[in-house]
């Protein structure tokens, strides 16, 4: 099993999650951040420490974002490895509870 990042990332992109992982399983978009489903190790350190509530595991993921296993397992492919925490976009907290961002992510 791995842990999944959904929809509440989007124009959020905290990365206290990034801080606490063991392996480098994130990785960053212009927008949001995702797993590797290959890298995760399945701790589950980094669901609790996310501000925006966006991390799942695979097997709870909400059926409304069940659509983002498969966006982070493909995104991993294609976005670089994201290693240390950054500050989040100033607006980050403007945009951590709107629902319905999913057409904000810039592939």
């Amino acid at each position: 099993m791995t842990f999944v990042v959904t929809e509440n990332c989007i124009k959020c992109k905290y990365t206290d999650c990034v801080d606490v992982c063991p392996v480098d399983c994130f990785h960053e978009g212009p927008d949001m951040l995702v797993i590797d489903p290959d890298e995760c190790i399945d701790c589950s350190l980094c669901e609790p420490e996310c501000p925006a509530e966006a991390i799942f595991a695979e097997d709870e993921v909400p059926e409304s974002q069940i659509d983002f296993i498969e966006i982070n397992a493909e995104l991993t492919k294609e976005w670089p490895v994201l290693t240390e925490p950054k500050d989040p976009p100033e607006d980050a907290d403007d945009w951590k509870d709107k629902p319905n961002k999913r057409e904000l992510i810039n592939l």
